[in-house]
């Protein structure tokens, strides 16, 4: 197979779309990665797995709708595969293996049948000190944008999932971007105080509009930075309880379509008369684990 991503928003022909069958019990609060679904499972709000199986039953049609290859991961059993995007992420055609969670190594094993496809100089696996997950990176042409957390309290954080040492990787395996790094908001415990990616609070969409939401960045001078790039005028700017329901965690099958979840009323409303097609689908209930449709997806080829 023959990666090729250099956007978030060029043609996909090929993803790995996540799977919530056989997502096991509803979990411990010891054992959770980030406070949205704590605070679900706190309020018995924590979704169920047939609406899930649903929910990405309904985000594979649109894919398959738009001629999109889909690969599913192998399911294994009781555990939350839903979210690819952490696992690993393809910039040109390398595919880099995240350092993740040592407890989601599994997941990892369940997407073997893709990943053996791939040329073998083209598999990266970066160094233990390196901790990213795709959620945190985004390649967007000349640039490769990161979000961090490199505070002293780093591993405090759970929340945190990519550090210094990952900007440092990147900039040396892809010595021809420009790899521009953005602090991010982390809370263990307060859902809307948390950026728990950087696409939890900023996605670029199209030819060169972008959701943004400032609070989910530490440092002023670096969401300004997003602001001037894109302009004011091409930013869809979101609220506190719009970043807690992930309005930033859409997804782009090219840069006309995007996937979006149904409820997101304004946000659907402005990609509309910005000249979007909007392909709207049910995905709240996978949304209380703090993640969401972006969030779901590997993509392996764009044209």
């Amino acid at each position: 197979m023959d990666l090729h991503i250099i956007n978030e928003t060029a043609k996909l022909k090929a993803v790995i779309l996540g799977t919530a069958e056989s997502n096991g019990p509803v979990p411990k609060i010891e054992d959770c990665y980030d406070p949205k679904s704590i605070e679900n499972i706190l309020a018995g709000t924590y979704p169920k797995e047939s609406d899930m199986v649903r929910e990405m039953n309904a985000f594979e049609a649109v894919l398959k709708k738009y001629h999109v290859k889909v690969f599913r991961p192998t399911v294994l059993k009781d555990v939350n595969q839903i979210f690819t995007r952490d696992i690993g992420f393809v910039i040109e055609d390398k595919f880099i293996r995240s350092n993740i969670l040592p407890n989601r190594l599994e997941e990892l094993d369940a997407i073997n049948d893709v990943y053996q496809q791939l040329d073998p100089k083209n598999r990266i696996t970066p160094p233990d000190e390196v901790h990213v997950e795709g959620g945190d990176v985004m390649p967007w042409n000349d640039y490769i944008f990161v979000g961090v957390y490199t505070g002293d309290d780093y591993a405090d954080y759970i929340t945190a999932r990519t550090n210094q040492q990952a900007v440092d990787f990147l900039k040396e395996l892809f010595p021809d971007k420009m790899v521009k790094s953005f602090e991010l908001r982390k809370s263990n415990t307060e859902a809307k105080e948390n950026a728990l990616h950087l696409d939890c609070c900023f996605q670029p969409i199209g030819k060169g509009k972008a959701i943004l939401h400032k609070n989910g960045f530490l440092i002023e001078e670096e969401y300004q930075f997003l602001v001037d790039y894109f302009g004011r005028e091409n930013i869809f700017e979101i609220s506190k309880e719009e970043m807690y329901n992930m309005n930033s965690n859409i997804f782009s099958i090219s840069e006309e379509v995007v996937v979006s979840e149904v409820g997101f009323t304004r946000l659907n409303t402005w990609l509309r008369s910005n000249g979007f097609t909007v392909e709207e689908i049910p995905y709240a209930e996978i949304g209380k684990q703090e993640g969401l449709l972006r969030c779901s997806t590997l993509p392996l080829i764009r044209e």
